[in-house]
């Protein structure tokens, strides 16, 4: 008993040491209160085990060779942005936007060195068969270079259309490259196809590739979100749709089909895509920029249109919290109608105080979530801000016709937000992502037409009859929602 009584009183005191270290670290890195409360949350109520997963997981580490990279790209950036600025593709004529438009391109060069670009031609497309098969028909018309990078790809149905134009295209001796995330694109990276690819002639590389030594030094959950197709330096796909046919991607998980949308792109903003791509491609493989650049074609081409936007990428060691600053500077900047569409809804703090005050003021705030979900903890969490939202007067829509997967945001019908990004801490804090912030009301009022069909297909949340649902539910919700910054 006494050995016993000693031996808990050790492992105690070592506990309250390890608290109070991961406290200090905690605190000396300064991340947002609630991230800080629940890693101390988790700390504290799992002894030793809470203290290995902070120090793999609990802070946005990227190795060093990576931020020296990252630094060089940043550098890379800023000279793009003076080459827009001094083409003349970055003067924009604002009196054709809203007064707020002109902050956010301000605040877009601040954060993410990214001015707007005018005289891009953006087509918005929702069916995801559709772009499958248009995305297999430009890469089959490539003459000198693709550059594609996903999250995901899964093989079978219509993603193999694409598959075999890669190939195809490689033959013909266009070069091709193609990243892919090494988590989320795992089971097809223990597929044939990569094989496939290579033995063609296509460049392919794993993104953030895991693994017990890299965890050391850099943090392993920090992924590779964007989806990014950049054909002869000329056409630019992006958007939420990974590289899958939604008939054969996840039928188990009892969500539905996932429904995406994507936008092609043509003009001046193809080479800040390009640029995003270019970047996490030198990250990867550490081939030389000027090579790939020369390879691409990556240049400010002329002008195919009347949209204006500012490519905004971001992720650990990119733009900080530059994200998080425009999303907030777009709610506030709605006047009459604010519509949000997102898979996974956690927001921090301040995002929320964002929705609600919109609200408050008299802004018809819509937050459109799919109905059903593949990940049971982030929905409970996602229900436990909506009392909140609701008391505001922000309507709260089910959508029903599947897993709505699309990120986008659209203002007052003349300005919004289009990307890879979803509404949540990882996309804000983890994951590399890339948002378009288009300005005009030419491409808005396709997406508001879009978002307007989600709805449509959306049941309403009721106030009363979810204030009313069993204690046991609130208490899961509301206890999730305390490691929400973890999720």
């Amino acid at each position: 008993m006494d050995v016993f009584l000693h031996s808990l009183t050790i492992s105690a005191a070592l506990h309250a040491v390890i608290v109070l270290l991961i406290t200090i670290r905690v605190i000396m890195s300064r991340p947002s209160t609630g991230v800080a409360l629940a890693w101390l949350f988790l700390v504290a109520i799992l002894p030793f085990l809470g203290g290995l997963i902070y120090l793999l997981l609990g802070e946005r580490r990227i190795g060093g060779r990576r931020a020296r990279a990252m630094g060089a790209l940043r550098a890379h950036y800023r000279r793009m942005s003076e080459a827009a600025l001094r083409d003349g593709v970055a003067v924009v004529d604002w009196s054709r936007h809203a007064g707020e438009a002109r902050g956010l391109d301000r605040l877009g060069r601040m954060v993410a060195a990214s001015p707007t670009v005018a005289g891009s031609d953006l087509e918005l497309m929702s069916d995801t068969l559709a772009m499958l098969d248009r995305l297999a028909e430009d890469i089959d018309a490539a003459e000198t270079s693709v550059l594609m990078e996903f999250y995901i790809w899964n093989e079978g149905g219509k993603a193999d259309l694409v598959l075999e134009a890669l190939i195809r295209a490689a033959r013909r001796g266009v070069s091709c490259r193609v990243l892919v995330d090494a988590l989320g694109g795992r089971p097809w990276w223990r597929s044939n196809q990569p094989a496939r690819l290579r033995a063609a002639g296509v460049s392919i590389a794993q993104a953030l590739p895991v693994g017990l030594v890299r965890s050391v030094f850099g943090r392993t959950d920090l992924r590779l979100h964007r989806k990014i197709v950049v054909i002869d330096g000329r056409i630019g796909w992006t958007g939420s749709m990974n590289l899958v046919d939604p008939r054969h991607f996840k039928q188990d998980a009892g969500v539905g089909e996932w429904i995406d949308a994507m936008v092609r792109i043509e003009g001046p903003a193809v080479a800040l895509l390009g640029a995003t791509a270019i970047g996490d491609w030198v990250l990867e493989t550490g081939e030389a920029i000027e090579k790939l650049i020369a390879d691409v074609g990556l240049r400010f081409g002329e002008p195919k249109g009347e949209t204006d936007l500012q490519v905004v990428s971001s992720g650990p060691g990119e733009t900080g919290d530059g994200l998080l600053l425009m999303l907030l500077a777009l709610i506030n900047a709605a006047r009459h109608e604010l519509i949000l569409t997102t898979p996974y809804f956690v927001p921090d703090e301040s995002l929320l105080r964002a929705l609600r005050g919109a609200a408050g003021r008299g802004v018809r705030v819509a937050l459109v979530l799919p109905e059903r979900i593949d990940s049971r903890l982030s929905r409970h969490a996602s229900r436990s801000y909506f009392d909140e939202l609701l008391a505001m007067g922000v309507e709260i829509h089910a959508f029903r016709g599947g897993l709505l997967h699309t990120k986008s945001i659209s203002v007052d019908g003349v300005m919004a937000m289009f990307g890879t990004a979803n509404l949540d801490m990882r996309s804000l804090w983890l994951n590399y992502e890339v948002s378009l912030f288009v300005y005009g009301k030419a491409f808005t009022a396709s997406l508001a037409a879009l978002q307007a069909g989600y709805i449509a297909d959306s049941v309403p949340l009721d106030p009363q009859s979810f204030a009313s649902r069993p204690f046991r539910e609130r208490l899961i919700d509301n206890t999730v929602r305390l490691i929400s910054p973890l999720l």
